[in-house]
């Protein structure tokens, strides 16, 4: 299987996860998209969607489902979103799609996390994948300081800038072995919106698509 087909293949078994008439948290990507297309098949619609990005939003309102503002909700049932990588833990890297903060934000609202990924983001260890941190842009030369003493290569990533307005930095060279610890780390320094690590809200299970089929993980 290809690995558009394998995003589609978890994009629809995170309907099972998906209550009709409640309104859920819903991330971003090329997965998430698979995901969000399946939501506009469902014979009896979702109750709206707090979603994680402007693309996400856009993708959700032309399939007529509404959006609601997440100051609007005080909890989420379950949250869907993909991952960079995925450790045997339940930990994350997130952020390639410049969503990290509003992803981390959507994902402290719910119940449950479901990540739906491709076989390939499974690692042992994370780092493999570079780590986004999104900083404020006055403090970008500060925060890749920080991150090479940590024995990281940091890179700005030329011509984006996140919907929250900021900057990010990608690095490459970490072996994160402990990614809480580096989450709390990482969050603290002043500077950063927030770090591409969900080890605070990580996984509650994952649907990993894998050429015999859905593989689901639980943590």
């Amino acid at each position: 299987m290809t690995q558009d087909e394998l995003k589609a293949l978890v994009g629809q078994a995170a309907i099972a996860y998906v209550e009709p008439g409640t309104v859920i948290g819903v991330g971003t990507g090329s997965t998430v998209n698979c995901f969000i297309d399946a939501l506009g098949r469902m014979p009896v619609r979702i109750g709206g969607a707090v979603s994680s990005s402007q693309q996400s939003t856009a993708r959700l309102l032309a399939l007529g489902i509404e959006v609601l503002d997440a100051n609007r909700v005080e909890s989420l049932a379950v949250y869907i979103d993909g991952a960079d990588e995925i450790d045997h833990t339940g930990c994350m890297v997130k952020g390639g799609g410049a969503a990290l903060t509003r992803e981390k934000i959507v994902a402290d609202l719910a119940e449950r996390f479901i990540c739906i990924a491709d076989e390939s983001k499974l690692v042992t260890t994370l780092g493999r994948f570079p780590l986004p941190v999104e900083v404020i842009p006055m403090a970008a030369a500060l925060i890749a300081r920080r991150l090479r003493a940590l024995g990281g290569e940091p890179a700005l990533r030329s011509g984006v800038v996140t919907d929250n307005g900021c900057q990010i930095i990608d690095v490459r060279g970490l072996s994160i072995t402990d990614p809480a610890a580096m989450e709390r780390e990482i969050n603290q320094w002043p500077g950063v919106v927030s770090v591409g690590i969900f080890a605070r809200n990580k996984a509650s299970a994952c649907l990993l698509g894998t050429a015999q089929g859905v593989r689901t993980l639980r943590f």
